[in-house]
C-alpha cells in the first residue's frame, strides 16, 4: 500500500489498551474514518463505535466491505485465536496481527513452551499434563518451587504459584478436575519458578523484521507492595530504568529474533505486536511466556510515548517492509495506574456512576470497563481506567498521576498506591542498599595493582576526582593525534560471574580497546575503567581491576583510574558490567588504514586466544543446557588478547589492520576496504580451533553466520602489500597465517570454502 493513502480503519476491542489504540491511531493524518468494534464510553471520542459481533467472522468481513476499511487493527487476543486474521486475509482484508497459526504462541502454552524449546530459546524447566496423577507425581519428585499455568487462555488469570505442595496439588485438581479455566485448563504446565525482576517487552513485526517497543514493568498483584490476588494488572510503567541497553540487545538476539525466525521458518510467520513476558535472572533472561498481541496495561504506558505514526507502523508490517521504518520515541517516561472497581479479581460491582474533571497537561484516561448509560458514564468491568500520564522521568510523571487520581471518582473504586516503585529513586545510600565502605576496601585492594601500572606521567590517578596525565612526552611526535575508544566486555560477564572468574574479564576490556586503537596504529598511553554492580563485593571488584592492572602493564599503559557504581535495582544481584576508555597517539602521517589499498593485497592472520569477548549472548544460548566443566570454562573464559606487542614492530609495513569483534569478518574487514575492493578469505588456509565446531554444532548454527558472529580463531588481521609479506611474518614472533587477498569488487568480504 502507499503509505500516503489516507485510510478507513478498523479496531476489535473494547478494552483500556484498545482505547489505547484508538487514541493513537486518532492522531494519524493518514486515518480517514475510525470504527471501533465494540469500544468503550472513551473510544468514542476517537472514532464511532459499532455494534458487531467480532466472534462472527462473516459479519465483519461485510462491515469490512461496506465501510471499505483499509486496514483492521485486532487488540485481544480471542479474536486471534478464533482465526479472525486468517478470516479476513482470505477476503484480501488487510490485518495487523497474527494469523490462528502463529496465535497459539499465546493460545497454548504448552504449544509456546515446546516451541521455545526447538527453537533454544532461554526459558525455565517445564512439563506438560492432563491428568491428575500425573502431575501430582511429577510435583513430588522435582526439588524446586513451581508455578502452574493452564495451558489455554485464562484472561490473564491463569498462572498460580503455591507455597506449599499441598497448595500444589489444590490447583492441579481445581484446573484439571473442577475446570476452573474452563477448556483453558485441559492441559496444564508445570514451570520452575524463576527468581528476579518481570520486564514486558512487544515488539512489531512483519514476520522478518522485528522493531522493540520500550521495555515496561506491570504490577500484576492487586495490593500495595505486591499483595493480593493476581489481576490483569493494577499499572505499568515505560521505559523501565532496569532494562539496560545490553538487557535489550540480549533479549532481542536470544528471544525476540529466534521466535520470530522459528516461527517464519515453521511456515507460519507472525505479523502484528509479539510480546515476550521476561525474567531478569541471575544466568540471564528468560522467556516466562509470549503473548500474540499488545499487552494490558503495558499498551498505556507505551504508546503515550510512541512519536511515529501507529497507521505508519502497522502499514509496514502488514505489506513486509518493517525493515524500511524509522520508528522513534519521545524522550521520559510515562505511568499507567489503574483504577477498579470493589470487588477486583473476583465479584465485581458495576453500573456505578463515574464522575470526571480534566485532567492536567501530557496525560490521557483511558477507558476499559465503562459503558454509557444515557448520557452518564457508568463502570461495566473490574479495571474500568487506566489513568496515564508521561513527563520528563518516572518520578514525576507518578506524581502527577497520584495528584490527578482524584479527578476521576466512582463509588467503590480502588488502586494500588505504590506504582513504579521499583524504578523510584530512594532518599539514601543507606536506604538504597549501596556500601561506601565496600567501595573504600575494594579500593585499598586493587590500589597496588592500579599503581603498578604507573609511569612518571602519570600525576593523578587512583582516588583522584580525575586522572592527571603528562603529554609532554608528545614532544617527540611532529604532528600527533589522539586517539581514543571506549567500549564494554557485554554479556561474557555473565558467563564469568556463573563460573566465578573474573580476573580475566580485566584483561578483556583492557585488551579490546588497546586493539581497536591499534588498528588506527596508535600506541595506547592511558586507560581508565568503568565498573557497576547491583552490591559491590570488595574481593571480586579487586580481582577484575587487578586483571585490569595486569593488562595494561603488559602493553606498557597507565591505569589512571576510574569509576566503581553500586546500583542495587539497576542490576540483579552478583550482576555485574565493565567498561572502559582507552586514550593513545598516533603520528598523523601514520594513521591507519593508508590510502593504497589495492587488487592483490595480502591478508595475514594472528590468532585469537579464544572468543575474545564477543558473540556471548549466542554462546550462552548454545551451552544454557550444558554443563560448564573446567576445560569449557577455560576455552570460553580465556582472555581477550592484546596485539599491540607482536605489531608494534610491523605497523610501519601494515596497510590496515582489522579487529575481529563482533560482527566477525563480515562486518570488521570491510571498515578499512574502499568502495571497490573486496576481501577474499580462504577458509581452509587455517583450522578453526575445536571450540568452533563445538559452538557450531551445539547450536546448529550455519558457516557463514559463524564467520558473522565470532572470530573463528583469527582475532587480528594485517592487510600489506604481497612484497612485504615474508618481511612481516619474519618479525612477528608468533605463527601466522595468509588467509586471503584483495580483489575487485563491492567493499565485502567473500567467503571462499
Amino acid at each position: 500500500m502507499d503509505m500516503g493513502k489516507h485510510m478507513n480503519v478498523l479496531i476489535i476491542g473494547s478494552g483500556g489498551r484498545e482505547h489505547a489504540m484508538a487514541w493513537k491511531v486518532a492522531q494519524s493524518p493518514r486515518l480517514t474514518k475510525l470504527y471501533i468494534a465494540p469500544g468503550n464510553a472513551g473510544t468514542g471520542d476517537c472514532g464511532e463505535n459499532v455494534l458487531l459481533d467480532v466472534t462472527s467472522h462473516v459479519e465483519v468481513v461485510r462491515f469490512c466491505r461496506e465501510k471499505q476499511i483499509d486496514l483492521v487493527l485486532i487488540g485481544p487476543e480471542i479474536p486471534l485465536a478464533d482465526g479472525l486474521a486468517d478470516s479476513l486475509s482470505a477476503e484480501r482484508i488487510r490485518c495487523f496481527g497474527p494469523s490462528q497459526a502463529a496465535a497459539q504462541i499465546e493460545a497454548s502454552k504448552s504449544f509456546a513452551k515446546d516451541f521455545m524449546a526447538r527453537h533454544h530459546i532461554p526459558t525455565a524447566r517445564y512439563a506438560t499434563f492432563d491428568k491428575v496423577r500425573d502431575v501430582i507425581d511429577y510435583l513430588e519428585s522435582v526439588d524446586y518451587p513451581v508455578v502452574i499455568k493452564a495451558s489455554g487462555l485464562a484472561a490473564g488469570k491463569g498462572v498460580i504459584l503455591p507455597e506449599t505442595l499441598d497448595e500444589a496439588k489444590a490447583v492441579v485438581e481445581s484446573i484439571l478436575v473442577d475446570k476452573t479455566f474452563g477448556e483453558a485448563g485441559s492441559e496444564v504446565i508445570i514451570e520452575e519458578r524463576l527468581s528476579g525482576q518481570e520486564v514486558s517487552l512487544m515488539a512489531f513485526t512483519d514476520g522478518e523484521t522485528i522493531i522493540p517497543m520500550l521495555p515496561a514493568q506491570d504490577h500484576k498483584r492487586l495490593l500495595d507492595g505486591d499483595n493480593g490476588p493476581n489481576t490483569g494488572g493494577m499499572g505499568a510503567y515505560a521505559p523501565a530504568p532496569i532494562f539496560t541497553a545490553d538487557l535489550m540487545h540480549e533479549a532481542v538476539e536470544s528471544i525476540l529474533k529466534p521466535a520470530v525466525d522459528g516461527l517464519r521458518n515453521e511456515n507460519i510467520p507472525f505479523v502484528g505486536v509479539l510480546y515476550a513476558g521476561l525474567m531478569l535472572t541471575q544466568n540471564g533472561i528468560y522467556a516466562l511466556e509470549f503473548n500474540c498481541r499488545f499487552g494490558d496495561p503495558e499498551t498505556q504506558a507505551v504508546l503515550p510515548l510512541l512519536e511515529t505514526d501507529l497507521l505508519d507502523i502497522a502499514d509496514a508490517c502488514v505489506d513486509g517492509k518493517l525493515k524500511d521504518a524509522n520508528i522513534r520515541w519521545k524522550d521520559g517516561a510515562a505511568v499507567c495506574l489503574v483504577l477498579a472497581s470493589k470487588g477486583y479479581p473476583d465479584k465485581v460491582e458495576s453500573g456505578k456512576i463515574v464522575k470526571f474533571e480534566a485532567l492536567s497537561a501530557n496525560s490521557v484516561c483511558f477507558h476499559a470497563g465503562t459503558k454509557f448509560n444515557s448520557d452518564e458514564v457508568i463502570t461495566s468491568g473490574g479495571r474500568v481506567f487506566g489513568l496515564t500520564f508521561w513527563a520528563r522521568d518516572i518520578n514525576s510523571a507518578v506524581k502527577q498521576v497520584y495528584a490527578n487520581v482524584g479527578k476521576v471518582s466512582f463509588d467503590g473504586m480502588q488502586f494500588r498506591k505504590d506504582i513504579a516503585y521499583r524504578a523510584l529513586k530512594k532518599s539514601s545510600y543507606a536506604d538504597s542498599g549501596v556500601s561506601i565502605d565496600a567501595g573504600n576496601h575494594a579500593v585499598d585492594l586493587m590500589k597496588d595493582a592500579v599503581k603498578s601500572t604507573y609511569t612518571p606521567s602519570v600525576l593523578s590517578g587512583l582516588g583522584s576526582f580525575g586522572g592527571l596525565y603528562d603529554v609532554s612526552a608528545l614532544k617527540e611526535f611532529d604532528k600527533p593525534v589522539l586517539v581514543a575508544s571506549t567500549d564494554g566486555v557485554g554479556t561474557k560477564v555473565k558467563l564469568a560471574a556463573y563460573a566465578g572468574r573474573y580476573r580475566g574479564i580485566g584483561h578483556d576490556i583492557v585488551n579490546h580497546c588497546i586493539n581497536d586503537i591499534l588498528v588506527q596504529g596508535a600506541r595506547p598511553l592511558f586507560f581508565m575503567d568503568y565498573f557497576a554492580t547491583s552490591k559491590l563485593d570488595p574481593e571480586i571488584t579487586a580481582e577484575v581491576v587487578t586483571g585490569m592492572a595486569e593488562a595494561c602493564k603488559e602493553s606498557g599503559v597507565a591505569l589512571l583510574g576510574g569509576e566503581t557504581a553500586e546500583m542495587p535495582g539497576v542490576y540483579q544481584p552478583n550482576e555485574f558490567d565493565v567498561a572502559g576508555t582507552i586514550v593513545g597517539v598516533v603520528e598523523r602521517d601514520a594513521i591507519l588504514p593508508r590510502n593504497n589499498l589495492q587488487v592483490s593485497d595480502v591478508l595475514i592472520g594472528l590468532v585469537s586466544s579464544g572468543p575474545h569477548t564477543n558473540g556471548y549472548s549466542l554462546i550462552r544460548k548454545v551451552f544454557a543446557d550444558t554443563q560448564l566443566d573446567p576445560a569449557l570454562a577455560d576455552a570460553l573464559l580465556a582472555p581477550h588478547r592484546s596485539y599491540y606487542s607482536a605489531l608494534q614492530p610491523v605497523l610501519a609495513h601494515v596497510k590496515a589492520l582489522a579487529h575481529i569483534t563482533g560482527g566477525g569478518f563480515i562486518e570488521n574487514i570491510p571498515r578499512v576496504l574502499t568502495e571497490n575492493l573486496d576481501a577474499q578469505i580462504y577458509l581452509t588456509s587455517w583450522t578453526p580451533p575445536t571450540i568452533w565446531k563445538l559452538i557450531q554444532s551445539e547450536g546448529h548454527i550455519a558457516t557463514d553466520e559463524m564467520y558473522r558472529v565470532f572470530n573463528m580463531g583469527i582475532g587480528m588481521i594485517i592487510i600489506a602489500d604481497k612484497s612485504e609479506v615474508v618481511k612481516i611474518q619474519n618479525l612477528i614472533p608468533e605463527q601466522t597465517f595468509i588467509i586471503g587477498e584483495l580483489v575487485n569488487g563491492e567493499k565485502k568480504v567473500r567467503l571462499i570454502p
